[in-house]
């Protein structure tokens, strides 16, 4: 069995540079690769290119890169709590692919199968399918969707094992599967990382064949974005 750890996080990150397309799973704060973010602005590179669902909030997760102005391009379905993202895109510091949630889901998960472009209805009739190949199938028009190619995927995992096995906890599920083996390298970061044969094969959400570096991750906060309570 081909064991996948590294030592830390600099050692997993060891080959990124200026100007690489990443993918980041998580679903605003929640399951975000908190030590792979930290590192890249640790790295201080530059140009990126940055495909997650969106970009947190100003102070923490992409939103640091944001701060730094270490990203080129961001990828995402909506903006989210993040001002700083807001201000950067409609001031033009900030190029910007607003993508319908579901075919960025999918555009991940072509990329993971190996499939190079679908055709969906999401987006047609709209500023989404401009410059698209357009097709119809039993009378509904479909647009033609390019799977998404990158050269590092960071996802998170609740717990993982030496060959790279994942469990993920929760709504953290969310984009960190279908990111993993749909870029060149795909780096996971896990709460628990544990000897293989440790996890039950049962509850293993994705296959060590899709990771190529696991470590341990560290001091994680997983943060709140909007915290709403009953009242006593």
């Amino acid at each position: 069995m081909i064991r996948k750890t590294v030592a830390n996080v600099t050692d997993a990150l060891a080959e990124v540079k200026d100007g690489m397309t990443f993918m980041l799973g998580g679903f605003g704060l929640c399951g975000i690769p908190e030590n792979a973010i930290s590192e890249l602005v640790n790295l201080g590179v530059k140009d990126i290119t940055c495909i997650s669902n969106n970009a947190g909030v100003d102070d923490f997760g992409l939103g640091l890169l944001l701060q730094q102005h270490q990203i080129k391009k961001m990828i995402s379905s909506y903006v989210g709590e993040n001002d700083e993202f807001e201000r950067q895109m409609l001031s033009g510091e900030l190029e910007v692919e607003l993508t319908p949630q579901g075919t960025l889901a999918e555009k991940c998960r072509a990329a993971q199968a190996g499939f190079p472009a679908f055709f969906t209805p999401a987006g047609y009739g709209t500023e989404v399918a401009e410059g698209k190949e357009v097709r119809e199938f039993d009378g509904k028009m479909y647009i033609l969707e390019e799977a998404f190619k990158a050269d590092f995927a960071f996802v998170k995992a609740w717990k993982g094992d030496a060959a790279g096995n994942l469990i993920f906890k929760g709504t953290a599920r969310n984009f960190n599967p279908c990111m993993c083996g749909a870029a060149t390298i795909t780096v996971a970061e896990v709460e628990e990382l544990v000897p293989e044969g440790e996890l039950d094969p049962n509850q293993i959400h994705i296959p060590g064949i899709f990771v190529q570096r696991i470590f341990q991750g560290k001091d994680y906060e997983k943060r709140i974005e909007q915290r709403t309570v009953r009242q006593k």
